[in-house]
């Protein structure tokens, strides 16, 4: 299977993702870009959009550009920096770019944006397995 087709087939099995309204924007090796919109029930007490959302986007972002070299990777540690709030309705992107791969791990850097403003960073290293994604 093509790496850029990958994510689309993640997203088609990611039943999370699908009902938190993410689309996958632009993909290729080692980068991958998502989209969602915050909804009145993602919403917390102060009526901001509660920080797993823009952590689910940017996490989702993370494991798709991490499994188009072709292999399943999966998470091994991942943290955010929430820069600004996000209010229901906004539309936020999140691109994830592989800063450096190797046999077993890779390092992204995701970055979440309204428009232009930086709203939240994310870090991820995956561990890279030896099982293949496959068109099946």
């Amino acid at each position: 299977m093509k790496g850029e087709q990958i994510p689309h087939k993640m997203l088609s099995q990611d039943a999370f993702s699908q009902w938190i309204g993410i689309e996958v924007l632009e993909c290729e090796i080692g980068r991958c870009k998502v989209a969602m919109t915050v909804r009145k029930e993602m919403l917390n007490s102060m009526y901001k959009a509660h920080g797993a959302i823009s952590y689910a986007l940017a996490d989702t972002a993370f494991g798709f550009a991490a499994n188009t070299h072709g292999k399943y990777a999966v998470s091994i540690e991942t943290s955010i920096n929430h820069i600004e709030a996000l209010n229901e309705g906004d539309y936020l992107v999140a691109e994830s770019v592989i800063e450096k791969v190797n046999n077993k791990l890779g390092f992204n850097i995701i970055e979440v944006k309204r428009g232009d403003e930086l709203v939240a960073l994310f870090k991820g290293v995956v561990y890279r397995t030896q099982k293949e994604w496959t068109e099946e």
